[in-house]
């Protein structure tokens, strides 16, 4: 018999759906068989927000989207209220982010406020906000942090100084919430994501950068949005149950290199 991963009948709630690696967990955990309420910036009636539920649609998955500020705190009671609406969450995939490149010298006041508002106050509340609905289910949180909370580059800060921390909070809740709620923290490398194709275009020759790209991961290609979807699947199944309190780096073997060749 296959090994099969079952979520049918749990409920899961994923922040940053509209594109990239949000709607791709969300799409791997409706596979699965959950209820998913998905939230972004992006308005009820955009484009993101329906290729986000006719994404899950076509999973054959109960869908909701929300839109949702995650950098403020106004809103958020009520998205977490939302996504409970039969009672409880098995599921927080807390992945909201954007990218905040200033630079250590560089950065002013504003830049990082915004950035620890954004990539890391907005998930210590929304834990807190569902921390009740997930101890009726015996929960897991997911926190998406980056490969940059363990190695970086020149002109990634304050973002790497954010994604540091979050794999604190990922050790904190699990000590101090468990055993009702395991957390976990996942770290993604470079992911193939509309954002980063973006960047790619940024340069004069963009298919040459993603080529030079590719060749500095041992595995010779970029994650899929899918694949981060297919750990939380995992992690939240039946198979993952002993893991809690750690941070898990999927990078492609990225950091495995001492020094670019």
């Amino acid at each position: 018999m296959a090994l099969q991963i079952d979520l049918k009948g749990k409920t899961a709630l994923v922040t940053g759906v509209s594109s990239g690696i949000g709607l791709g967990v969300a799409k791997m955990l409706g596979r699965a068989g959950c209820v998913v309420t998905g939230c972004a910036l992006a308005a009820a009636d955009s484009e993101e927000a329906g290729l986000f539920l006719e994404t899950l649609k076509k999973e054959g998955s109960e869908a909701y989207y929300v839109q949702t500020d995650l950098s403020k705190a106004e809103g958020l009671e009520q998205l977490v209220t939302g996504a409970a609406r039969d009672g409880g969450i098995d599921i927080l995939v807390s992945n909201a982010g954007a990218n905040f490149f200033e630079g250590a010298a560089e950065c002013g006041e504003q830049e990082w406020q915004d950035n620890m508002d954004l990539n890391l106050t907005s998930h210590w509340r929304l834990t807190k906000l569902c921390r009740p609905y997930l101890e009726r289910r015996q929960g897991l949180i997911l926190i998406m942090t980056s490969n940059h909370a363990y190695r970086t580059i020149p002109g990634c800060f304050p973002y790497n100084i954010a994604k540091t921390a979050l794999t604190g909070l990922v050790s904190s809740l699990a000590i101090e919430w468990g055993p009702a709620i395991r957390c976990l923290g996942i770290a993604p490398g470079f992911i193939d994501t509309p954002g980063n194709e973006n960047w790619f275009n940024s340069f004069t020759d963009p298919k040459g950068e993603r080529q030079r790209t590719i060749d500095l991961h041992p595995v010779k290609k970029l994650g899929t949005p899918e694949e981060i979807g297919g750990w939380c699947a995992f992690l939240a199944s039946e198979y993952a149950a002993f893991a809690s309190g750690t941070t898990y780096l999927i990078d492609g073997g990225r950091s495995a290199l001492m020094q670019d060749t």
